[in-house]
């Protein structure tokens, strides 16, 4: 065994999809990986259950009103502490008692952890892309200062980080990410008016949580990617390119200035990159299912609808102007998709009430983190009134 290993592991997010895979990996390599902490917001049961476990040296939940249920499960358990709320959680994230911090919480709630972990000098697998499009030059800042590792969990980037090992002296020409297009490929804008919440949370070839399944249906899950790639990988915006590919078997390409390309391939199975940012630099022997091209005789591409689907656009063009323009199309894009998920909006309006906060909010050319945190408190807030106008109330 290389003697970077066993790898301690502090897992941010644990009882969401990505933790829960993430524990899979651990639990497959026993020798290779122990855990540090554990996180939930609000997962309690499932919390205990993992601290029981895994016994790492803490857990934190994030509701606070579930801190007695948990302290009260691991009462036996004394090598654990329980800790609540967002404080405790960043405080966590920088014990010095890990390797590597896998970053799988959903949303903006994940920016101050991951900041707090690499000023303290922690590896970083990130699968909370959130971070780096609200904050991506601050994190990227950070990342170079602390002489940290970078390593990327969503597939797609995985798949560009993967192909760029050995490629350091070959500038990339340009990335391509690629989209499976969701349950709602081939509509038309009109068509999208009517999709309902329980369409929408039905993807045709990932298994997600249900923000994630809302963005991918919206297509704001890809915007979101493109910048994030922008940040992890020091592209320019023409750099980037999105392209459908329906059957999720290429999981995204880089272009080099030869003209040639390469690609990962693989079936859809997101332990699979979530293992190989743990165990960087090393491939870890798995028995994952192994991808058959007799199985997938067509692999298809397709361009993507940029007007049906408006919150693409929306993320390019947030992209372009920079500054915290991407930390306000995430914080309305989490109230959106909360809203819609409520049944409190349709699928169309997610992209209106975006595109209302892109055009109020702030801007701010050179933010600072403080600047980020009042950036999407503003942004939330305006979410907030817009959303109290379409149901017909007033706004104090």
């Amino acid at each position: 065994m290389p003697s970077d290993f066993p790898k301690r592991i502090t897992l941010l997010g644990s009882t969401g999809s990505i933790g829960t895979q993430a524990l899979d990996v651990v639990r497959a390599h026993p020798t290779r990986f122990t855990v540090a902490a554990l996180s939930a917001h609000s997962n309690a049961d499932l919390l205990i259950q993992q601290a029981q476990e895994f016994r790492p040296a803490a857990v934190v939940i994030g509701d606070e009103t579930k801190y007695q249920t948990v302290k009260a499960a691991l009462a036996g358990q004394p090598e654990t502490e329980v800790l609540a709320g967002e404080t405790a959680l960043t405080e966590v994230a920088g014990r010095p008692n890990a390797d590597i911090v896998l970053t799988a919480m959903v949303g903006y709630a994940g920016l101050l952890p991951t900041v707090a972990a690499i000023r303290a000098g922690k590896d970083i697998a990130l699968a909370n892309k959130e971070t780096l499009v609200v904050a991506g030059q601050l994190i990227t800042q950070l990342v170079r200062e602390y002489e940290v590792g970078l390593y990327p969990v969503d597939s797609e980037h995985s798949a560009i980080f993967q192909c760029l090992v050995g490629e350091e002296r070959n500038p990339i020409e340009k990335i391509i990410l690629t989209a499976s297009g969701g349950p709602f490929r081939g509509r038309s804008r009109a068509e999208l008016a009517s999709v309902t919440k329980a369409q929408a949370l039905k993807h045709p070839n990932w298994d997600m949580g249900a923000k994630i399944t809302i963005d991918s249906a919206s297509l704001m899950n890809k915007g979101l990617e493109v910048i994030e790639a922008k940040w992890l990988f020091g592209l320019r915006d023409d750099q980037i390119d999105v392209v459908v590919h329906p059957q999720s078997i290429i999981h995204s390409l880089v272009q080099f200035e030869d003209g040639s390309l390469k690609a990962q391939l693989g079936l859809p199975d997101m332990k699979l990159p979530i293992q190989y940012a743990l165990g960087y630099p090393h491939r870890l022997p798995a028995s994952f299912p192994r991808f058959s091209f007799l199985d997938y005789p067509q692999l298809t591409f397709e361009q993507p609808d940029k007007t049906a689907f408006r919150n693409l656009a929306l993320a390019f063009e947030a992209m372009s102007r920079a500054g915290n323009a991407p930390c306000v199309l995430n914080a309305a894009n989490e109230v959106a998709v909360a809203a819609f998920l409520r049944d409190e909006v349709g699928f169309l309006q997610m992209s209106e009430l975006v595109e209302e906060c892109l055009s109020r909010v702030s801007y701010l050319a050179d933010p600072s983190l403080d600047d980020y945190v009042h950036t999407d408190k503003e942004a939330r807030r305006i979410a907030q009134e817009w959303l109290l106008k379409q149901a017909g109330k007033s706004v104090i």
